[in-house]
């Protein structure tokens, strides 16, 4: 699995749906002709073992890479499990979805201030493209959100795009962050917020 890229043009869903059509032989209603009894049971057998297979084909649809879908749906969970780590303000589940290096060591440093600093955080991704080559998995998120210090606070709204670098096969690992990250917007807040006291001279 080289090179494999994935659009998505909301959430990373697997669902799918699959129309059998198959030919259904049907009894002719003419008048019956004087036949030994074997030979008019042929037609009726034909019958109940065309449904028989059409019923087996249509049961369900057959997944034709199994090992592949496993995977992708594991990227989901990984980045669904990030996403709600870090709106739930739960830096321990946040930590064990990283690999222990020092970009993602400032990332979470950056995410504890923002638990401290915001008593709630909404936050939502919508998951645009995966692109899988080896073991390196990027996932490209659009995402949007809000910050509240407290209950009455309008919140500081939040939108842009990043990149989510993933490592693994079976477990799935962040081993990278690129571009508009929501992560760390305490420190963004002091840029953007135009409520904040002037700086006294």
């Amino acid at each position: 699995m080289v090179g494999q890229d994935l659009a998505f043009p909301r959430m990373s869903r697997f669902t799918g749906r699959l129309t059998c059509r198959a030919p259904i032989p049907i009894l002719s209603h003419t008048a019956p002709m004087m036949l030994p009894r074997k030979l008019t049971l042929f037609p009726v057998l034909v019958l109940v073992g065309s449904i028989f297979l059409i019923g087996a084909g249509c049961g369900g649809k057959t997944i034709q890479y199994p090992e592949d879908h496993e995977r992708y749906l594991r990227i989901d969970r990984a980045v669904e499990s990030l996403r709600h780590a870090y709106e739930k303000k739960d830096l321990s589940n946040l930590a064990s979805l990283m690999m222990p290096i020092d970009q993602l060591e400032r990332l979470r440093e950056e995410a504890q201030g923002d638990f401290e600093t915001f008593s709630a955080i909404t936050l939502d991704f919508t998951v645009e493209r995966i692109m899988i080559e080896g073991d390196d998995i990027d996932v490209f998120v659009h995402w949007q959100g809000l910050w509240k210090k407290d209950p009455d606070d309008p919140g500081l709204r939040q939108r842009g795009h990043t990149k989510l670098q993933w490592v693994g096969t079976q477990a799935i690992l962040l081993r990278g962050v690129q571009g508009d990250a929501p992560f760390g917007m305490k420190a963004r807040q002091a840029t953007i917020d135009p409520t904040r006291s002037p700086t006294k001279k």
